[in-house]
């Protein structure tokens, strides 16, 4: 063996194109996210409305119960404050339950939407011969902290799709989750497709 064959896989390694996308900025720009966001915030308003209308009837009942005159018996009481027990738990079991429907009804929107992206993302990468192409917007922390702007492929992505991009790709960051005070949380932030 030569010391040029033991080096050639090593120049070939060193020649391998890396480019770098943000999921989050290529679903900004489809079509799709703007229905799906349309659709999220419907079910939202009415998982919302349902809890406020539970909290309306717990309230009720609550000051209903305050409201008893000192002469009602132990045996009415107690039956009011069990009622109110029960109302009181199924609130948080309606709060809980609207949350992990909220996450589940938004993947499920997502998940074709991902996919499509995750397919003009390896279609990109073979055309335009890249080895890797990474997520500059994965979760909390980054995928990519630094790369050439040549790198970023995630307007051939959007064009791939027919889709003409309408403003520069954002710098990655991390959105952090706010309560909306209403019970039902916002939208869980997106999460990038993985490769298959």
């Amino acid at each position: 063996m030569t010391a040029a064959s033991l080096l050639a896989p090593r120049a070939a390694q060193a020649q391998q194109k890396i480019g770098f996308t943000s999921v989050e900025y290529v679903l900004s720009q489809m079509p799709e996210s703007k229905q799906i966001e349309s659709d999220l915030k419907t079910y939202g308003s009415q998982l919302e409305a349902q809890l406020k209308a539970k909290q309306t009837d717990f309230q009720t009942k609550l000051q209903a119960y305050q409201s008893l005159p000192n002469t009602t018996t132990p045996v009415i009481k107690a039956d009011k404050e069990k009622e109110l027990q029960t109302l009181q738990q199924g609130l948080q079991e309606f709060s809980q339950t609207a949350q992990q429907s909220m996450q589940q009804r938004q993947q499920t929107a997502l998940r074709p939407v991902l996919d499509k992206i995750q397919k003009n993302i390896d279609a990109v990468a073979d055309e335009n011969g890249y080895a890797y192409i990474l997520n500059s917007d994965a979760g909390s922390s980054p995928v990519l902290l630094h790369g050439p702007k040549d790198g970023d492929v995630s307007d051939l992505v959007l064009k791939k799709m027919g889709i003409t991009p309408t403003k520069e790709a954002p710098a990655p960051t991390v959105k952090p989750a706010t309560n909306t005070g209403s019970g039902v949380p916002p939208a869980p932030t997106r999460t990038a497709p993985r490769k298959k």
